[in-house]
């Protein structure tokens, strides 16, 4: 789904229909240089003003205090900064999350040549990783696969050119910095050679562990049998490298390739001025979404990188990640046409999804997928019953109860996802229920009944046996908003002061 609109308000929409969902947020924050690069209240902020650095830290205060809700257990927020505000942004991370959720601060070479204007160049930015659980993102997190350079040294020393990955092998060494007293014993080589571990260090594991490897040939002890002993391990077994916080450019790309790729798409590179290369947006899925049915949301989506990457992941590893762009219009006093949203961020991810043509490498292949294409529009709790449209109360419905995205119907909406009904009845004409009463009778299951007169729906419907739940239009969803954090397949509890409707705007034909 691609959302156009305030973050804010798309932000406040998600905390009430996909609260603690989301396995990954990743996030490119405006970084408040001054260089027309932060859009606030329709015009570009000064840098001169002497409230820039609070202005926006309450900026994005704001938005980060909504996005925590949406993290599940052992999700991650991760934060794209450079030294403008990198202090800022780290404090306030630790105030929005807390000092004891913070993972690592990773740095990205985004250039491969030397910056000369400045004092010293500049030639990374940050990537500032935060989890709420960071000992369940640590058994989820994903590793980083090798690449050819790092395979190379995995050989099959009895066939070198033998590419078969279970018999090509390294030896690992077996030790361990620390002292451990059940670590430290001795080890006798094939040959007599007599080995303890260096000082500082102990052996990397208990002596049964290592008699079990020795029993079954998985020690190496060099060319003559009297070296240290190492470990065997086969490239076959070899799950990945434990990612660590130093990306350079050669193994997540640079600016430069971020431009390239924009003008690839676009033909020019001046279609967005701050994208980041795809292949670092893939090493963030890598880490923080290795799941195949990872939920990932981008709330600054800019020119969409970050599905471009998700697209790619799914195509490598017939993945089913599902993403959530929000992306604003961009549009200023000076420019009130312009739409980010629409004419770069959608356009990008449609391109990815069904292939497109490159002026320098010809066809590119086809990603596949699908989105909906969606405006969050704030509505005045007090018009609630006249800016309520049809197409907002569907779209509610179906996001809360996970269900995908689908066209309002003229009088009855039904969606049906694995034994779970949603239906919204847009009046009560006797046509209308006698539609609904006919449903639920032949649906054996839970549902969830959406109308704007339910009494007259439960009298339509005495007499069958069903397990509806029945929700209120426009009053239990103004108490859903309000909570901030319900999912109608359950009773909607709870009030807000506003509601977000989401509209769709071009997949689905005026419908949502």
């Amino acid at each position: 789904m691609i959302v156009e609109g305030d973050n804010y308000d798309a932000l406040r929409h998600l905390a009430t229909t996909h609260s603690g969902q989301f396995h990954l947020i990743y996030i490119d924050v405006p970084y408040n240089t001054g260089n027309k690069d932060f859009v606030y209240n329709d015009s570009f902020f000064d840098p001169r003003n002497r409230y820039r650095h609070s202005t926006w830290l309450e900026f994005i205060y704001q938005r980060l205090v909504l996005a925590k809700a949406l993290l599940r257990d052992g999700g991650s927020i991760v934060v794209s900064i450079d030294d403008n505000e990198l202090f800022n942004m780290g404090l306030l991370m630790n105030q929005v999350f807390g000092e004891r959720s913070f993972v690592a601060t990773c740095i990205w070479q985004k250039r491969y040549s030397r910056e000369n204007r400045s004092a010293i160049g500049d030639a990374h930015e940050y990537l500032l990783v935060y989890s709420l659980t960071p000992d369940a993102f640590k058994q989820r997190r994903g590793r980083i696969p090798l690449n050819d350079a790092q395979a190379k040294v995995y050989k099959n020393h009895d066939n070198p050119l033998d590419k078969d990955p279970t018999k090509r092998w390294r030896g690992i060494p077996m030790t361990a910095q620390g002292f451990r007293p059940n670590q430290m014993y001795k080890i006798t080589s094939p040959t007599g050679k007599e080995h303890f571990p260096p000082e500082g260090r102990c052996w990397s594991m208990i002596e049964p562990e290592f008699l079990s490897l020795k029993a079954q040939n998985k020690i190496y002890w060099g060319r003559d049998g009297s070296a240290q002993p190492s470990v065997i391990r086969y490239l076959s077994e070899v799950e990945g490298l434990v990612p660590w916080t130093w990306w350079s450019h050669d193994e997540v790309g640079h600016t430069d390739e971020a431009r390239k790729e924009i003008q690839d798409i676009f033909g020019t590179q001046t279609a967005f001025d701050t994208p980041k290369p795809t292949r670092l947006l893939e090493r963030v899925l890598q880490i923080c979404a290795p799941e195949k049915d990872a939920l990932v949301l981008d709330f600054f989506a800019g020119s969409g990188t970050t599905a471009h990457a998700l697209l790619r992941m799914n195509k490598a590893d017939c993945g089913q990640r599902r993403f959530v762009l929000v992306s604003s219009r961009e549009s200023t006093i000076e420019n009130p046409d312009k739409n980010l949203c629409r004419d770069i961020c959608a356009v990008r991810v449609r391109k990815a999804i069904e292939g497109y043509a490159s002026e320098k490498t010809g066809e590119v292949e086809a990603l596949g997928g699908s989105f909906a294409y969606v405006k969050a529009l704030p509505v005045p709790m007090h018009r609630l019953e006249e800016r309520l449209s049809d197409s907002m109360v569907w779209t509610f419905a179906l996001q809360a109860s996970g269900h995908p995205v689908s066209a309002v119907k003229p009088a009855l909406s039904t969606s049906i996802q694995g034994n779970h009904l949603v239906a919204y009845c847009t009046n009560s004409k006797p046509s209308t229920m006698a539609a609904l009463r006919e449903l639920l009778e032949s649906h054996k299951g839970p549902a969830v009944v959406l109308s704007w007169a339910v009494q007259a729906v439960k009298e339509a419907l005495v007499g069958i046996d069903t397990t509806a739940s029945y929700v209120a239009v426009p009053q239990d969803l103004q108490r859903a908003f309000r909570q901030g954090n319900a999912q109608i397949r359950e009773p909607i509890p709870a009030e807000t002061e506003a509601v977000e409707g989401l509209v769709d705007d071009q997949h689905l034909g005026e419908q949502s």
